[in-house]
């Protein structure tokens, strides 16, 4: 008889190609993945995968049982699901992966708010590159996803679950500090905090640069930084200036670290999308969490504003 446990560690390992990796998001041992797999190769008289010192890849046995292995384990899981709500409790786990930078702000709002209503269900949030979400809700290795920007695809659905607004911050001691606004134009002419070019908030900006008539090209650009909070932390320091994210640029905002400048004939706008696999046959806990912000979203993205905000100095 499978064992559903073991089988657990095969997809896993599978899904990383590397043990060591799927020991981590198992929370498990090494040697534990590596016992598991042994066990099923004795166990059948397989071999799943071919090992090359640290590195494997899945043998063509593997590659075979893959995608029975994952429709066992979800069967498994709508199985738990339905034991654990069969009197009506919405119960279980949540598995989010997460790649907008403002998502990632929203959601301990979005999940305090929800785990209010259903206080059984238990969350795990992945924080990833958008395109592994996009890859693993095709997959169905991933069953919600949320990211930066619309994705057209038949296999996959999206709705609308924060629109945040991308402004310009400043250093506070910035000349432009007590402006009301500023030219495009001046843009660049100053010291310019840019993200890698593949984050969500930047592909957003420089099509409304673009707009304007300014190539992202012409940006003074001092420093590029990988993580949005590196990039505020810099403006912070007084390097140079930047377009954020409102949400998450509300408590600097309000500490008075930075300084919210507004640039003629720009609204900027990155709508931030829940997402998940048409096909997919969902939990109850994952079911109400789509309901849950299609009823609640305007509700919850001013209850975050109102919460980054409200930051006292004592």
């Amino acid at each position: 008889m499978i064992n559903v446990p073991e089988l657990k560690v095969f997809v896993t390992a599978a899904e990383e190609l590397n043990f060591s990796r799927a020991a981590q998001r198992l929370h498990l041992s090494q040697s534990a993945v590596s016992q598991n797999i042994q066990s099923i190769e004795r166990a059948y008289r397989v071999e799943l995968f071919i090992r090359h010192g640290r590195s494997v890849q899945l043998s063509e046995a593997g590659q075979t049982i893959l995608p029975m292995a994952r429709d066992v384990l979800n069967s498994a899981r709508l199985l738990e699901d339905a034991l654990a709500n069969v009197n009506g409790e919405v119960a279980g786990e949540l598995s989010i992966g997460c790649a907008a930078t403002s998502g990632r702000y929203f959601i301990p709002n979005l999940l305090a708010s929800f785990q209010h209503e259903y206080p059984h269900v238990r969350t795990r949030v992945n924080l990833m590159p958008r395109q592994d979400v996009v890859d693993g809700l095709l997959d169905q290795t991933l069953n919600i996803g949320i990211i930066g920007r619309s994705i057209e695809h038949r296999e996959l659905e999206t709705q609308l679950l924060l629109e945040d607004r991308v402004i310009l911050i400043v250093p506070a001691n910035h000349p432009w500090s007590n402006l009301e606004q500023v030219k495009p134009s001046d843009i660049s002419n100053q010291p310019f905090i840019s993200r890698e070019t593949n984050s969500g908030t930047f592909e957003v900006l420089f099509d409304n640069l673009r707009r304007h008539g300014i190539d992202p090209e012409s940006l003074n650009v001092v420093m590029q930084l990988g993580d949005a909070e590196a990039v505020q932390m810099a403006v912070e320091k007084g390097i140079g200036i930047t377009f954020i994210s409102e949400v998450m640029a509300s408590r600097s905002l309000a500490l008075g670290r930075v300084k919210k400048v507004h640039v003629e004939g720009f609204d900027v706008r990155q709508a931030v999308y829940l997402i998940r696999h048409v096909s997919r046959v969902f939990t109850h806990a994952e079911s109400r969490l789509w309901d849950y912000v299609k009823l609640n979203h305007e509700q919850l993205t001013a209850d975050l504003l109102f919460n980054l905000s409200d930051v006292t100095l004592a």
